[in-house]
């Protein structure tokens, strides 16, 4: 049976795990839409940005159907050929767009937010991180379900490591860290963390 938790509680794996699925609510036609995403935890939410990446054209699907519907879930999760290691946490909320043209209280937490995402992915470092048109989306959860095969719920530290982020408002105090990685290359959680 999937577990609750608070955001607080998976803050430092929202802080470090590299990737996730995020679900909207497609615009043309209200069927699910799914697409891997960066994120980063600021302020309370979860952040992602329309990047500077290369697109496929026109209009993104992400912006049209977060405009239409905002219901969005992110998925987290680690499959492993021990299955006992299987799991996975779902963050349910809405999403918001942000554009930099957007009010002022809004940029200054996409300031915010842009820094954490600096901190978590070097490649925004050298790349650009957000497109001609500054957008980030930002996920403000509602409720958090997690599961795991071992039945000891999702692989949180049950008390968080010094260097993990202890304030989601203060990028500063995120010490990134590439999670290590299985012989496929695959983000595995440290040993200490899985039990």
């Amino acid at each position: 049976m999937p577990a609750k938790l608070d955001f607080q509680a998976v803050a430092p794996l929202l802080a470090t795990w590299p990737v996730g699925r995020l679900a909207l609510v497609s615009a043309d036609g209200g069927g699910p839409w799914v697409a891997p995403i960066v994120f980063a935890p600021w302020g309370g939410a979860v952040w992602t940005p329309i990047d500077g990446k290369p697109k496929s054209g026109g209009r993104l699907q992400r912006l049209a159907n977060a405009e239409a519907d905002p219901r969005a879930s992110l998925l987290l999760d680690e499959y492993a050929d021990d299955w006992t290691r299987l799991w996975w946490i779902r963050l349910d909320g809405t999403i918001q767009v942000h554009r930099a043209a957007g009010p002022a209280s809004a940029h200054g937490a996409a300031i915010g937010a842009a820094a954490a995402l600096r901190e978590k992915y070097p490649q925004y470092r050298e790349a650009s991180l957000l497109a001609d048109r500054p957008t980030l989306l930002e996920l403000t959860v509602a409720r958090i379900r997690g599961w795991s095969a071992s039945g000891n719920g999702p692989p949180l530290p049950r008390t968080p490591p010094a260097d993990a982020l202890t304030d989601v408002r203060e990028p500063s105090r995120v010490k990134p860290t590439r999670a290590p990685r299985t012989r496929t290359g695959t983000p595995v959680f440290q040993r200490n963390l899985l039990k």
